[in-house]
C-alpha cells in the first residue's frame, strides 16, 4: 500500500525472466522442479481429483470470518466431488511476497496480495497463471486486470479496486463546490481555524502533485531503478513550479502535513475538516463526522497560474495460486470462487472492500458509499504504483524540507534536483 516497497531485489537471472517472453519459471529452479510445475499446470486444466483435498489460504486476520463464509459455500457447491479440508491462516498482505518466496514449498495454496508484489512473485516462479483467463478478464475492471497481468497473461484473481486515496471532507464546513479546488479548501479551513491534512512526506501521496503535470516518472525495464524528470526546466509546468506550489500550500495556515494516524485524531478532535487518505480510514471518519461525512476525488491545485488535477497512485488486491500446490486444479477453482461477483459483493457488504468485479462495482449500493465512490472516481486520474525502492527516501527528504518551509533557503531547482538524483539512483537504499 503506502508503505515502502519491501522489494526482494531481483537477481540478473530473474530480471532476464521478466524482460524476456514472460516465462513464469525462475531461472534458479532445477529442471526437475520446472518439469513438476509444468505438469501441475497441465493438470490444473483437467478434471480436479477426487478424494482428500487439503488447501490452505492466507488472508489478513480481519478477513477470516468473511472468507470462511465463502469457503463454506464453495464446499457446498462442490459437495461430493472431493473430501475438502480447507484451512485459513493469518498472513498480512504486506508480508505475502516475503512469506511465499522465503519458503515457497511450504507457503499456502492460495494467498492474498497487493498488486505491487506481482512482478517479483512471477519472477520467483510462485504464481500459477489463472486458468479461465478470458472469463476472469471479462468479469473485472480493465485496470484491475492490468494490475494482475504481465505480458498479457493474468497471473492472479483480482478482488478489490480500492487501494488508492482521495479527499475526505466535512460537509458542515465545505460544500461540494468548495472541494473542487485546493485553494478554496485552504481558504475555508483557515477561515474556521481548521486544517486540511495530508501525509506529504510519503512518496505514496507526494506523487499526487507531480503525476498530472506532464512531467514523467516510472520504473525502468530492469524492474529496480526509476526514471524521473520532475526537475525538468522545460515545458509549461517545470519542477520548480510544482515545488513552489507545494511551498505555497504547506505554508498556508489551513494546511497541515502529518501522518494518516494524526489525521484520524484531527477529525476526532475537530481540528481537521478535510484530509487526503484512503478507505482504511472510512469508518473512523464516518464515526467522527456522522451525517456530515463526505468524500470525493482529489481537488485541483494552482501551479504556475494553472489549475492542475491532482493525480494518485492506485492499487488493487488479488488472490494468487501457488504454482507448487499439491491440488492445483482445486486451488484455482477456490481462488476463482472467492473472487467471483457474488463473493465480491459479500466482501463489500461485510468488509467495505471496493470490488474489482464490473457488475459489483457498478451496483447502486457500492455507489452510495462515499469512500468507495470517491476512490473509483479518482482512479481515472491515477496510475499503478510501479516504483523502485530509491523513490521513497528521496521523496521523504524533499517533502520534509518543503513542509519545514525550506529553512536553509535552498534554490528550488536544487531542491528538486536532489530529489530526482535520489529517485534515479542506481543503488537501492
Amino acid at each position: 500500500m503506502k508503505k515502502k516497497l519491501l522489494v526482494a531485489i531481483l537477481s540478473v537471472s530473474l530480471l532476464t525472466v521478466l524482460a524476456g517472453c514472460g516465462n513464469t519459471e525462475a531461472s534458479h529452479q532445477t529442471d526437475t522442479e520446472t518439469a513438476d510445475v509444468e505438469a501441475e499446470q497441465d493438470d490444473a486444466g483437467g478434471q480436479p481429483e477426487s478424494g482428500k483435498v487439503a488447501l490452505r489460504v492466507w488472508v489478513e486476520e480481519a478477513n477470516i470470518e468473511n472468507l470462511q463464509k465463502m469457503i463454506d459455500s464453495f464446499e457446498q457447491n462442490y459437495a461430493g466431488q472431493a473430501d475438502f479440508d480447507i484451512t485459513i491462516e493469518v498472513s498480512a498482505d504486506a508480508d505475502t511476497r516475503a512469506n511465499v518466496l522465503g519458503d515457497i514449498h511450504n507457503a499456502a495454496d492460495i494467498f492474498s496480495m497487493p498488486d505491487d508484489q506481482l512482478y517479483s512473485m512471477i519472477a520467483g516462479g510462485a504464481l500459477s497463471p489463472v486458468e479461465n483467463q478470458d472469463e476472469v478478464k471479462a468479469a473485472n475492471l480493465s485496470e484491475a486486470v492490468e494490475a494482475a497481468s504481465y505480458n498479457g497473461t493474468l497471473y492472479a484473481y483480482p478482488y478489490s479496486a480500492d487501494n488508492g486515496y482521495f479527499l475526505y471532507y466535512n460537509k458542515a464546513y465545505l460544500s461540494d463546490s468548495d472541494v473542487q479546488t485546493m485553494d478554496r479548501i485552504l481558504e475555508v479551513a483557515a477561515e474556521n481555524e481548521k486544517k486540511i491534512s495530508m501525509e506529504l512526506n510519503s512518496g505514496w501521496y507526494l506523487y499526487s502533485f507531480f503525476g498530472n503535470t506532464g512531467l514523467e516518472f516510472g520504473i525502468n525495464d530492469d524492474g529496480v531503478t526509476n526514471y524521473c524528470n520532475w526537475n525538468s526546466t522545460e515545458g509549461s509546468i517545470k519542477g520548480v513550479d510544482v515545488t513552489q506550489a507545494l511551498l505555497d500550500i504547506t505554508m498556508h495556515p489551513g494546511f497541515i502535513a502529518q501522518p494518516d494516524g494524526s489525521f484520524v485524531e484531527g477529525i476526532q478532535d475537530d481540528t481537521c475538516i478535510a484530509g487526503i487518505s484512503g478507505v482504511w480510514n472510512a469508518v473512523a471518519v464516518q464515526d467522527a463526522w456522522g451525517s456530515n461525512y463526505a468524500a470525493c476525488k482529489l481537488p485541483t491545485y494552482t501551479c504556475n497560474g494553472k489549475q492542475i488535477q491532482m493525480s494518485s497512485f492506485i492499487g488493487y488486491k488479488m488472490f494468487g495460486v501457488n504454482a507448487y500446490s499439491e491440488h492445483l486444479a482445486w486451488a484455482h477453482k477456490l481462488a476463482d470462487w472467492i473472487t467471483n461477483e457474488e463473493n465480491q459483493i459479500l466482501r463489500f457488504e461485510e468488509r467495505s472492500t471496493g470490488p474489482s468485479n464490473i457488475v459489483a462495482a457498478a451496483s447502486d449500493v457500492v455507489a452510495k458509499v462515499p469512500a468507495i465512490a470517491a476512490v473509483i472516481d479518482q482512479s481515472q486520474y491515477g496510475v499503478l504504483q510501479r516504483v523502485g525502492n530509491s523513490y521513497w527516501d528521496a521523496c521523504t527528504t524533499y517533502a520534509d524540507t518543503i513542509a519545514a518551509g525550506n529553512p536553509d533557503n535552498m534554490s528550488l531547482q536544487d531542491l528538486v534536483d536532489r530529489m530526482v538524483n535520489g529517485i534515479t539512483a542506481s543503488a537501492v537504499q
